[in-house]
């Protein structure tokens, strides 16, 4: 499991993400300042974690099938998936951009097509919905795997409900 990275002498420092946004899909309408709230759920990743580093995530938004065309080349999965990870380091080394000094985390991608459905499955709002994935996702990028086992995925969820609820977005 991922140990906290806090940067010596900046304990008081927020976290500030430079957020990459791409949207490459038109099936799904996305919420009005989904960009934004995507940004402060990253922003609360980092904070949960202890991490001061101002940080660089690349996000994209996809349809179904782009998705699983992804999820085939990447993970030999040929299914539609909700959200893929794309970790630029272990969890624990971080590169940095050496012209903004910012750490590099890596990329998200979204299906918003698959989130869409879920939220309508779950009852509760897109926004809520692509929050949760790009939160899921942060902690993959910062070293968290589900699949490893019950604890890890345990704890990965809490994490993930504890940044929704800070930046406000509840069920």
């Amino acid at each position: 499991m991922p140990q906290s990275r806090l940067k010596e002498g900046n304990h008081n420092k927020m976290s500030k993400v430079k957020l990459y946004y791409s949207n490459k899909q038109k099936t799904t309408e996305l919420p009005k300042g989904i960009r934004t709230a995507i940004r402060k759920c990253c922003e609360a990743a980092l904070t949960e974690e202890g991490i001061a580093d101002d940080a660089e995530v690349s996000l994209t938004v996809v349809d179904n099938n782009a998705i699983r065309e992804m999820n085939r080349e990447y993970r030999q999965k040929d299914s539609d998936t909700d959200v893929l990870s794309f970790p630029m380091s272990d969890g624990e080394n971080f590169d940095t951009d050496p012209e903004t000094d910012r750490i590099v985390l890596g990329d998200i991608v979204i299906s918003a097509e698959k989130a869409e459905k879920q939220a309508k499955e779950y009852g509760h709002s897109l926004e809520r919905e692509m929050c949760f994935l790009a939160a899921h996702s942060m902690f993959h990028l910062l070293g968290y795997d589900h699949e490893v086992s019950k604890e890890e995925e345990r704890i990965m969820f809490e994490k993930q409900e504890k940044v929704l609820k800070k930046i406000g977005i509840n069920r």
